[in-house]
């Protein structure tokens, strides 16, 4: 039977009116709803994007679409200095046009989302979580603050999207008080465009490419990354390594590759902003890694749905990674993806057993696509938006 909706029917995607607030550009569930909206030509979709860290800037965007087609892109800058500036997010664009339906991920964007119902702004509040962490910003009053905000958003907001079970019930065990009416609560796991996305060949364990893609952090395991591809060119295993993405491990990265004498085999590319032209790039390699950090260090890993991880089945690429996140044991049944150990010389076994053998490496290919059929966002979207009243 078929999960009712928390709330009537609102009406269509295309006679209604929806917000999408984020931070970041990079590509999640916010910008995967506004591909699917824009598709699906809603009546009113307004876009607003702030920064999230400071290699994104100061610029704050509002792009406008009506009916699909856009009608409207401002900009305004402000001082950006993560995470002291977020604050400012809400006096970029104050008031937006009026919407049925109002997206926000993370509590300042929920905040104002809750602040323009109040005037008659907005209709239906959602927050649609993202990440959990247990220490966002360190033991500081910063953090204090954070999670006194995010708790009043989570009381107030009409409903909540989550990636995943575990986000939900950490949330859900932070903020409940006695006697809280429970939000009607999805969980929304993120994505990728089955079918869209371009594939790799079934030769392509052939080109030994290996891509990672994401932020550039240290619970990412990109040092222990660039250290398995070392081993691998020890043991007269080489591969290639593509890395794209930016953030404030890069430098340490650079240097790293340089002192392990990898010229040649690692390339930086920076954020790819055009993700058509991501997902042809990903598509070009052999194994897509994600060999995140575990213990303590994978705070936001082992609650989340990792993106990167449906960037990589979409386009039919086997996953080498460890077990922070919650998916990664459902993806290793599957046998879509290789679980090994958060260690050099177990990144690089896990790699070099797929490279080595090419009957695995194409079973784990098929398994990586059909595994994407049922994490594509043309299911789940529709799926989200029928719940919460809209057709």
């Amino acid at each position: 039977m078929a999960e009712p909706p928390p709330f009537p029917t609102r009406g269509t995607v295309r006679e209604s009116a929806f917000a999408l607030v984020t931070n970041g550009f990079a590509d999640g569930p916010a910008q995967a709803m506004r591909d699917h909206l824009l598709r699906a030509e809603a009546g009113r979709l307004v876009m607003l994007d702030h920064p999230l860290s400071a290699e994104e800037g100061d610029r704050h965007r509002l792009d406008e679409w009506v009916a699909g087609k856009k009608v409207s892109s401002r900009t305004v800058r402000l001082p950006s200095r993560p995470p002291l500036s977020y604050p400012l997010d809400l006096l970029a664009f104050p008031l937006l046009p009026r919407v049925d339906c109002w997206f926000g991920f993370n509590p300042l964007n929920v905040l104002h989302g809750i602040a323009a119902r109040a005037i008659g702004r907005a209709g239906l509040v959602v927050y649609w979580g993202v990440d959990v962490s247990d220490d966002r910003f360190g033991r500081n009053a910063l953090t204090a603050a954070y999670e006194g905000l995010e708790g009043f958003c989570v009381r107030r907001s009409d409903a909540r999207f989550e990636l995943s079970e575990a986000m939900r019930d950490a949330r859900d065990r932070r903020h409940r008080e006695p006697g809280d009416r429970p939000r009607p609560t999805r969980i929304v796991p993120m994505g990728g465009w089955a079918g869209l996305v371009p594939t790799t060949g079934a030769g392509a364990y052939r080109e030994r490419r290996v891509v990672f893609v994401g932020h550039l952090l240290r619970k990412q395991g990109l040092l222990e990354l660039l250290e398995a591809v070392r081993l691998l060119e020890d043991r007269g295993r080489p591969v290639s390594l593509d890395i794209v993405g930016r953030g404030n491990l890069e430098q340490e990265l650079r240097e790293r590759a340089d002192a392990l004498e990898l010229e040649g085999r690692v390339r930086f590319l920076g954020f790819i902003e055009d993700h058509r032209e991501l997902e042809r790039m990903v598509a070009g390699g052999s194994v897509g890694a994600a060999p995140y950090a575990t213990g303590e260090a994978a705070s936001f890993t082992a609650y989340a749905d990792p993106g990167k991880l449906k960037l990589y089945l979409a386009a039919g690429l086997p996953i080498v990674t460890t077990d922070a996140a919650p998916v990664a044991h459902e993806l290793a049944r599957a046998g879509a993806a290789v679980l090994v150990e958060f260690s050099p010389a177990a990144i690089a076994d896990g790699l070099e057993h797929l490279l080595g053998t090419p009957a695995e490496w194409r079973h784990r290919r098929r398994a990586a696509l059909e595994v994407a059929t049922a994490y594509d966002w043309a299911r789940i979207l529709p799926a989200a938006l029928r719940w919460i009243g809209f057709d």
